[in-house]
């Protein structure tokens, strides 16, 4: 996974030996997702911690359309990576806008570069929103279930 340069709002969660930046210039969910407000809606990617956990991603599918508005939790579409296939759910009520169909065709910046080219989606919400303090706070909170977790699949 490809880390962007440091910038001085960033904060950082170790997993273990690995940093997981969190970039300061945008607001986050607690599914691990980063929504970045451009011209009136939110591009939504992963966060370096969930692109740590799934690592790497090669397939993307979508099940819905743009123009669909969602309902929090609602699923969107799945994902497959080395670690599994996961269905994708809405982060937040709203409605989807459009899909990076880079990414669509090719999932390899959701590995490379995920807090630029390898966003998701745009999505138009008005759904509360974590800063990057309170994400950080989230990742804290949890870090010691995932960690049993990961040893647990590590043990399969």
């Amino acid at each position: 996974m490809s880390e962007t340069t440091p910038q001085p709002d960033d904060l950082v969660f170790m997993m273990g030996q690995y940093p997981a930046t969190i970039r300061g210039d945008r607001l986050y969910v607690d599914s691990h997702l980063w929504l970045q407000p451009v011209e009136g809606v939110y591009r939504v990617g992963f966060t370096a911690y969930s692109v740590r956990l799934l690592q790497d991603v090669y397939f993307l599918n979508w099940n819905i359309d743009p123009g669909t508005t969602l309902v929090r939790k609602q699923e969107i579409g799945e994902i497959e990576s080395s670690k599994a296939v996961s269905t994708l759910y809405a982060p937040c009520a709203g409605q989807l806008v459009r899909f990076n169909e880079r990414v669509a065709a090719d999932p390899t910046p959701i590995n490379t570069d995920n807090y630029d080219t390898g966003w998701l989606y745009e999505l138009r919400t008005d759904a509360p929103l974590l800063s990057p303090a309170q994400y950080l706070a989230v990742l804290e909170a949890g870090w010691e279930q995932t960690q049993r977790l990961i040893k647990g699949q590590m043990n399969e």
